[in-house]
């Protein structure tokens, strides 16, 4: 099973900027569909953004425009850049793939001035 690893969480202010980052292991993450997920407690599970093999990316309307999926198949690594933001991007976020059968261990954004 593929593991995966995030980091780049923290506490910023309304408006500011971060970037997640998520290393997989193995040697096929270049052909792997990844994902960004978010949740906050009591609700549910959001896919935020989506990126192909080929670097085509998908996002939720709450943050298209704000947040850009990206991949670096030199470095098994899948990054969040999260621009503008707003405290509703609160929460836990979760890289995942592939396929969604392989999860990180989450890392918590908070908004708040």
């Amino acid at each position: 099973q593929v593991q995966l690893v995030e980091s780049g969480g923290g506490l910023v202010q309304p408006g500011g900027s971060l970037r997640l980052s998520c290393v997989a292991s193995g040697s096929m993450f270049s052909i792997y569909i990844m994902n960004w997920y978010r949740q906050v407690p009591g609700k549910q599970r959001e896919l935020v953004a989506q990126i192909s093999r080929g670097g085509a990316a998908n996002y939720a309307v709450s943050v298209k425009g704000r947040f850009t999926i990206s991949r670096d198949n030199a470095k098994n690594t899948v990054y969040l850049q999260m621009n503008s933001l707003k405290p509703e991007d609160t929460a836990v976020y979760y890289c995942a793939g592939p396929q969604d059968n392989s999860w990180g261990q989450g890392t918590q954004i908070a908004i708040s001035s």
